[in-house]
C-alpha cells in the first residue's frame, strides 16, 4: 500500500468515524428527548418549534449515517459519472455544513457569539465534541481531495 493510498484509507475511515460519533450523539439525545449537540444543550425556547424532538434527532442520526457511507464511498468511487460527482458534491456539502457547525459551536463555547447560546455548562464535553468535529472535517477534506486526485477515480473522468 502506497503512502497516498494509506492516507486516503485513514482519512476516509476517520471521516466515517466522525460521522458515526455524530450519529451516536444524536441517538443519545433522542433517547433523552433533548435537542442540541453533545456538550451544547439547546436553550428551552428552542424546543417550541419542534413538535417531536425524538423524531427530529433520529432524522439527524440518519443524516449522520448517510455522511458515514459517503465518506466510505470516497475509498472507491462508483463507476457512473453522476454517482462519482454526487459522492464528491455531497462530501463537500457535508464538509461545509460540519465545518460551519464546528466554527459556530466554537464561537459559542468561547463566548464570542452569545446569540448562538450560552457557554456550555460542561466545557470538557464541549471541547471533546469540538475536537471530534474538527478532526472529522479535516479527515473528510483529505479523503475528498484524495478521491478527486486518484487516477481512475476522478469525478471528471467519464
Amino acid at each position: 500500500m502506497t503512502r497516498t493510498t494509506r492516507t486516503q484509507w485513514i482519512s476516509a475511515l476517520v471521516a466515517c468515524a466522525g460521522a458515526l460519533a455524530y450519529t451516536v450523539g444524536k441517538i443519545d439525545l433522542a433517547r433523552k428527548g433533548e435537542i442540541g449537540m453533545p456538550g451544547f444543550p439547546a436553550p428551552p425556547e428552542a424546543y417550541a418549534g419542534i413538535a417531536d424532538v425524538q423524531a427530529a434527532q433520529l432524522g439527524n442520526a440518519g443524516l449522520g449515517l448517510l455522511m458515514a457511507v459517503t465518506a466510505l464511498l470516497l475509498l472507491r468511487l462508483p463507476a457512473a459519472r453522476f454517482l462519482r460527482w454526487g459522492a464528491v458534491a455531497v462530501s463537500w456539502a457535508g464538509i461545509l455544513m460540519v465545518g460551519a457547525g464546528v466554527i459556530g459551536f466554537a464561537a459559542r463555547a468561547t463566548g464570542l457569539a452569545p446569540s448562538l447560546g450560552a457557554v456550555p455548562p460542561d466545557m470538557a464535553t464541549a471541547v471533546v465534541a469540538l475536537a471530534v468535529g474538527a478532526l472529522w472535517v479535516a479527515a473528510w477534506s483529505v479523503a475528498t481531495v484524495g478521491a478527486m486526485r486518484a487516477p481512475g477515480r476522478r469525478p471528471a473522468a467519464g
